[in-house]
């Protein structure tokens, strides 16, 4: 099924919503892959938008880069890092829930930024 940038932004509205919730019911390692799911889905729509490949974590990372230099605002990259640090706590499970909280409080914050830059 193809998507829509609009359906990747929803994805990303519904994987956020359910980072929280996996964190309230102190699943760490499910709210840790929702907060990266809700990074990369919001990537996914930036990319679709503009006709750039996004079917891996290669190209993600190169999105988020591409928005790095456009934006001139590194933070995006720092903030999508601590999503990527929460992909890999979903496999390693070493994370407190302090920095799961931290790491999905990144995560809002970087969404914050590339939805603004959405159509």
């Amino acid at each position: 099924m193809l998507h829509s940038s609009s359906r990747y932004l929803e994805e990303s509205r519904v994987y956020f919503r359910q980072a929280h919730d996996e964190l309230a019911k102190g699943d760490l390692s499910q709210a840790s892959e929702k907060g990266w799911g809700a990074a990369a889905e919001i990537v996914k729509a930036f990319a679709e938008e503009n006709g750039q490949e996004h079917h891996g974590h290669r190209q993600i990372q190169s999105t988020v880069n591409g928005l790095v230099e456009q934006t001139d605002d590194p933070e995006l990259g720092s903030l999508f890092e601590y999503a990527a640090g929460l992909h890999r706590n979903f496999y390693e499970d070493w994370m407190s829930t302090q920095r799961v909280q931290w790491g999905i409080a990144a995560v809002e914050r970087f969404i914050s930024k590339v939805e603004p830059l959405l159509s």
